[in-house]
């Protein structure tokens, strides 16, 4: 067993959710009911987040390794939605294990998090190494500060702001030691050499607004995936599954009830 929590409710073809940095499964909220009215859904806590414990080794291939184990029971093929960091770990499940990864919901994510000198589509990583040095002085604080700059620029970003503070210890506080390892994650990571390898059918959905995973970055990989379509969600920033629900639920049912 991996020890990573999940919740499971619904009936019908599989959906697994995988969340942000920082927080948990519970910030889905309304979707996840919503979504389970038509899918068996799956929503997951990543190792050291919420319910789940921290693993050994927190490398992207642990997570996928934590997350496919908790889910073997899991028969079917699975739809897999990812925001956020939750969306690396899904595209390199996708990589890693397509027979069991049928079909991919990348939102708000993007292939890498910090921008470089063949890369201008993200933040700066002076930016996020601040947030990693901030880590160890203040943590909660730092966190907060995250959260603050997933709504900049959000038509509805105080709203979603409180949404996200509501949710962020609902389930206990977050592994320090998780926190810090997958914040480097975000820092390191660069999956744009493995997208064109990924065939499973995808949608990718970005908010207009976001400073996070930029616009950009969105539309990049959609291009890059063999498979995949684009969406953009006007006026939200990071979240726009908490700003805009309607714009999003009509994208992925359109995406994930379609043949």
């Amino acid at each position: 067993m991996s020890g990573v929590h999940v919740d499971s409710f619904g009936h019908g073809p599989p959906l697994v959710l995988l969340h942000g940095w920082a927080l948990h499964s519970g910030i889905w909220g309304p979707l996840r009911e919503q979504l389970a009215r038509r899918h068996r859904v799956h929503a997951v806590d990543l190792p050291g987040h919420g319910h789940s414990p921290p693993i050994a080794s927190c490398t992207l291939d642990g997570i996928v390794a934590a997350v496919s184990s908790a889910l073997a029971t899991e028969g079917a093929p699975l739809a897999v939605l990812g925001w956020s960091m939750g969306g690396l770990v899904a595209l390199r499940w996708a990589r890693l294990q397509p027979e069991r990864v049928e079909r991919l919901v990348l939102m708000c994510t993007t292939p890498r998090f910090v921008a470089g000198e063949d890369w201008p589509h993200a933040m700066s990583a002076e930016t996020l190494a601040r947030f990693g040095d901030e880590l160890h002085i203040a943590w909660k604080l730092t966190v907060q500060r995250f959260l603050a700059l997933q709504v900049h620029g959000s038509e509805h970003g105080r709203a979603v702001l409180a949404a996200l503070r509501d949710q962020l210890f609902a389930r206990g506080e977050p592994s320090r030691a998780a926190l810090s390892a997958t914040l480097g994650l975000l820092a390191t990571t660069d999956l744009r050499t493995e997208v064109a390898g990924i065939a499973q059918r995808a949608l990718v959905i970005a908010g207009g607004r976001d400073t996070l995973a930029w616009p950009a970055a969105g539309r990049w990989l959609a291009a890059a995936l063999p498979d995949a379509t684009y969406d953009e969600v006007a006026g939200a920033a990071h979240a726009p599954f908490l700003s805009h629900p309607d714009a999003v639920r009509a994208a992925l049912a359109a995406f994930l009830d379609g043949q």
